[in-house]
């Protein structure tokens, strides 16, 4: 990693930041999004909504198509085809959400039962897979190869990084570079689309797409370092899920890649045993997180979404100030800001 940039996280009337700022730009927006997808999850097979309902309703920020919103505003977009893509982009995060509890045989999801454990694993897999498919329908109907090749790919690529990931777990040797190739694929690629689309409805210069396309990206990496880093020291109601789930499953984030090249012999015996062979025992939790803040690789992590949150922050230099660019700034210091 090159040099860390820190992210001014300081706001002139001293107040936390949030998504409000975003969310209120949007709101109408997002109502017809909601909308859409009650309506797109109706099916024959009554199991169908039923499953999907329940991971939707759990809530969740719901920034992904927040993101293919404000986009569209900051671009002037008069139409109705983000409603559609932003729609398309929320099936797309929660099909690979029931793909990605079956695989981590997650138990929790946003603070809830995850669908696999109230309705098992086949149920899961079938109904992300009726998602997918649901989301590609509604790429068609928007009539846009541009838009179609731009989620497709997306598609593709979050695939690709599930199975990088699966590369990746128990490997204590993984370097931060395949982490952050991880990353930038399972989480970030989707929200460089979403964002990008908004200026694709509007028929921007194709500087303008890349822009969004480039906030989008580091956002999404920041978002997902701060995700990591909060496995490890969040509480259960404010992760949305257990915590520790990583170290539990063997997976290797960040703060286990720092921990691992600044740690001794001795350690490195400790990460082995409890993420290569995952022979875990009580106490074994703590102790990972006292070895991550005896080499502050936890507020490393954090620096590191700084880094890329002051890179998206530039990506929308481009862009003329207003309301909407505000709100898609603010969005970039809660991502990082809800560590805290």
């Amino acid at each position: 990693m090159a040099i860390v940039v820190s992210l001014d996280k300081s706001r002139k009337d001293g107040a936390k930041p949030s998504l409000d700022a975003i969310e209120n730009i949007v709101s109408e927006d997002l109502g017809r999004v909601n909308r859409l997808i009650v309506e797109k999850m109706e099916s024959r097979a009554p199991l169908i909504p039923q499953l999907a309902g329940h991971i939707v309703a759990a809530g969740g920020k719901r920034i992904r198509p927040m993101l293919t919103l404000a986009a569209a505003n900051l671009c002037n977009y008069q139409g109705e085809r983000h409603i559609t893509l932003a729609t398309c982009v929320e099936f797309i995060h929660t099909a690979t959400l029931l793909h990605d509890d079956v695989v981590d045989e997650s138990m929790l999801r946003r603070g809830r039962e995850s669908a696999n454990a109230l309705w098992g694993n086949e149920a899961s897999v079938l109904v992300g897979d009726f998602l997918f498919s649901r989301a590609f329908q509604l790429m068609v109907s928007d009539g846009s190869i541009t838009v179609l090749k731009i989620l497709s790919d997306a598609s593709a690529v979050i695939a690709e990084g599930e199975v990088l990931q699966l590369l990746t777990t128990n490997d204590t040797e993984t370097s931060e570079e395949a982490y952050l190739e991880v990353i930038r694929s399972k989480t970030a690629t989707l929200f460089a689309a979403a964002a990008r689309i908004g200026a694709i409805v509007a028929e921007r210069p194709g500087a303008e797409a890349e822009a969004l396309e480039s906030y989008g990206m580091n956002l999404g990496i920041a978002f997902q370092l701060v995700d990591d880093a909060l496995d490890y020291s969040a509480d259960q109601a404010a992760l949305g899920k257990t915590v520790g789930d990583d170290f539990r499953e063997g997976k290797i984030s960040l703060p286990v890649v720092l921990a691992w090249r600044r740690g001794d012999n001795q350690e490195r015996v400790f990460w082995r045993r409890t993420l290569e062979n995952l022979e875990q025992k009580e106490g074994d939790l703590e102790q990972a997180i006292s070895l991550m803040e005896k080499h502050g690789a936890l507020g490393d992590t954090i620096e590191r979404a700084r880094h890329y949150g002051a890179i998206a922050r530039d990506a929308l230099g481009i862009f003329q100030d207003g309301d909407a660019k505000s709100a898609m700034i603010e969005a970039i210091d809660f991502s990082i800001e809800r560590a805290f």
